[in-house]
């Protein structure tokens, strides 16, 4: 039955392999047993229970709780090839008779639908009619009031099992601590259920954390190192969202909102502006995003304090889910602490207790000064197992401790006892900054010892360190004005038997997270801007979101390889038949203009992407006339020169001068990857490779350990294809 999904999964969606968990998640429908599987956004969750559905003899159901992420899905799938169907009220009468006939025809696999019409008396007397192969519910987390959405309607699904003893369910979710998954397990009455919990990491999401100061300010930097791509901007409240908006849009960035109080109709025009790229940017409430399945968001900006870490890594994790780097920056005041305990004023006390206990968890991770990843995983119960994620503010260096975090902390906690515990924040930080302000003369404050003790730092950075100390809880806010008091803890930072940890910003220019540059790694920038162009006319054609023709992912895979050939076009991940057969011609077409114009070669690094780690071997090249610079490189490389050298020698990049290399040994047909590559590094990037099967490079980066770097992995690659 895994040979059957495995060729499901190459010939549909043009996957060589399984990503971690879902084989053994597909194997628990195909065995007939329940499951609870929790992977993060863009681990490849919705195909756990679509591979299998396609091999599987009878109609599967997929519960799925908005309209929209039902469309979503079903237009991706039948882009795919895969016969799926929907039933919903944004359906005429016609369009979904249309559907019972091709579910009485057994013509589908999937059948997405609302937890409240699968139970319903008329619907079930449908599916009692044909064979149900199983029952997944997406946004599993749904079911559970402790989990950060729950819907009363999603409790109905717990009939499921006394309605169809025999069905075999699958619960899915990308959020859900151990008490929500107990929660669903008993909720649902799931027997024994397989319980497959992925990393709760999003290696991908480079998270950023700064305290807002200048938010339209803040947030055009963001904007514009993302010119031309799509992101997510939410604001706490509606009123905010309008206000942002205009001004962005008075700016001239390409910018709409989404909120509760527009319109139905405005806010569909709008979101779907956003889905179809005719604008870059969705300004929204919390209320955008849980029905977008859009791929390819490669920002996400929070202007204010997320009310949950569930929330924030729901909503964050919006962005990336082609797997490719994305930049999450929240943007967070001590105000908003506030602002989300007025909210919850009404909540029943039980409930309320919850989420003020998520909330404080929130702001200590704001304010926080340890690995944003780490952070985010220990919350989930889990751990990251290195050092440095070099990917997130803390360790790409662009926050620095503070050396004399005792005594900075000690001036602060001294200055809120002096005040005698009976102002804010914003105040306390004014008089430790040295503020002549008329209110502080006037109280007589610019008398007290701890008057001006950290005039040396902006009043900003003052507030800053109140607010980490805080998240610490070293301080608490107290009463309707935010009022500061020190606590038990802040006093044994006070007689110096506790040292806190406090961060500034630094000045100097930042490390790139590793991330973004792995994922281009090979790739030509100006053939996938090609491309994206070539996609987006597709997707105007076709009246369907460009990310559904190709994801980004796709697209830089496609630059990366520049197939000149069908068979080479099926290599790309996420090319399956369907989609080489409907763009397959235009696609190679734009690729082989774009190569001839710049004297690029084609069929780069051409292997297989199945687990076999045999190497095909590549189809004669193209010979095409080459740029001075690489003749230069041919020429030298010809002597055996080292890469540094040549990269000197034609004033270009290490990493230019290695994708040369490259093209150099496939030209030449040389086998031998020596002096650019020893022995020894030969030797394990050859055994690597044959353990992980896969033929991907991050894979055998990976397992080495990133000992051995990209561009020796890519020369090795190239002399065993020359073997093949």
């Amino acid at each position: 039955m895994t040979e059957n999904i495995r060729e499901a999964l190459a010939r549909y969606w043009g996957y060589g392999d399984f990503l971690p968990l879902q084989k053994q998640a597909m194997e628990c429908i195909s065995r007939r047993q329940d499951s609870i599987v929790v992977l993060p956004t863009g681990g490849g969750k919705s195909l756990c229970f679509q591979a299998p559905a396609v091999t599987e003899p009878g109609l599967a159901v997929v519960v799925s709780p908005l309209i929209s992420l039902m469309k979503d899905q079903v237009d991706a799938l039948s882009e795919y090839g895969v016969p799926a169907g929907r039933i919903d009220s944004s359906l005429s009468f016609d369009e979904q008779r249309s559907v019972f006939t091709q579910i009485h025809n057994k013509k589908l696999k999937l059948l997405y639908l609302a937890p409240e019409r699968l139970v319903s008396g008329r619907f079930l007397e449908v599916l009692r009619k044909v064979k149900l192969s199983f029952v997944a519910i997406d946004e599993a987390h749904c079911v559970s009031m402790w989990g950060h959405d729950f819907r009363p309607e999603y409790r109905q699904l717990g009939s499921l099992k006394k309605i169809f003893p025999d069905i075999t369910i699958g619960a899915y979710t990308a959020t859900a601590t151990d008490q929500v998954r107990s929660d669903i397990a008993e909720q649902l009455h799931l027997e024994k259920p397989v319980m497959l919990i992925g990393s709760f990491d999003r290696a991908n999401l480079v998270y950023k954390v700064r305290q807002r100061d200048n938010r339209i300010k803040q947030v055009c930097a963001v904007l514009d190192r993302h010119k031309g791509e799509s992101g997510i901007i939410y604001c706490i409240r509606r009123k905010d969202v309008d206000s942002l908006c205009a001004q962005l849009a008075g700016c001239r960035y390409s910018v709409v909102p989404y909120h509760a109080g527009m319109a139905d109709a405005d806010r569909k025009r709008n979101q779907d502006l956003f889905i179809n790229e005719k604008v870059e940017t969705i300004v929204a409430t919390i209320a955008f995003g849980m029905g977008i399945d859009k791929s390819n968001v490669r920002y996400v900006i929070h202007t204010g304090m997320p009310k949950s870490l569930e929330h924030y890594q729901q909503e964050s994790g919006r962005a990336g889910r082609d797997g490719l780097e994305a930049e999450c920056c929240l943007f967070y005041s001590g105000g908003d602490y506030g602002t989300w305990t007025y909210l919850m004023r009404d909540m029943e006390p039980e409930a309320q207790e919850i989420a003020m206990t998520k909330l404080s968890r929130m702001y200590s991770y704001c304010t926080g000064g340890v690995c944003r990843h780490k952070a985010i995983l220990r919350y989930f119960g889990q751990d990251l197992e290195k050092t440095d994620c070099e990917a997130c503010d803390v360790c790409l260096g662009e926050l620095s401790r503070v050396d004399d975090a005792l005594a900075t902390g000690q001036k602060i906690l001294s200055c809120i006892v002096r005040l005698d515990e009976r102002f804010g924040g914003n105040y306390t930080a004014l008089v430790l900054a040295g503020s002549r302000e008329k209110r502080i003369i006037e109280n007589k404050h610019d008398e007290l010892s701890t008057y001006a003790l950290l005039s040396d730092y902006s009043k900003d950075t003052v507030h800053n360190w109140i607010e980490q100390l805080v998240g610490q809880d070293y301080i608490e806010k107290m009463g309707e004005y935010n009022v500061l008091n020190v606590t038990a803890k802040g006093w044994q930072v006070l007689k110096g038997k506790e040292t806190p940890r406090l961060l500034r910003p630094v000045q100097k220019p930042v490390k790139v997270s590793k991330v973004t540059v792995d994922s281009w790694d090979g790739v030509d920038r100006g053939l996938f801007e090609a491309l994206r162009k070539l996609r987006a006319a597709i997707a105007r054609k076709r009246k369907i979101p460009a990310y559904i023709v190709f994801g980004d992912a796709a697209l830089r895979d496609m630059a990366r390889r520049r197939p000149s050939t069908p068979e080479g076009f099926l290599q790309v991940k996420g090319v399956g038949e369907k989609k080489c057969e409907q763009y397959g011609q235009a696609v190679l077409a734009v690729i082989k203009d774009y190569c001839l114009a710049n004297s690029l070669e084609m069929d780069v690094g051409a292997y297989t992407r199945t687990v076999s780690a045999q190497l095909q071997v590549n189809k004669p090249k193209t010979r095409s006339k080459v740029s001075k610079a690489r003749q230069v490189a041919f020429d030298l490389f010809e002597q055996r020169i080292s890469i540094k050298e040549v990269a000197e020698s034609v004033d270009r990049a290490e990493s230019t001068t290695a994708q040369y290399l490259v093209e150099y040994i496939g030209r030449e047909k040389i086998t031998d990857p020596y002096p650019w590559v020893d022995e020894q590094t030969f030797g394990r990037i050859v055994e690597a490779m044959q353990q992980v099967g896969d033929g991907r490079m991050k894979s055998i980066f990976d397992l080495l350990n990133g000992e051995i770097d990209y561009n020796q992995i890519r020369i090795s690659f190239a002399c065993l294809n020359n073997n093949a």
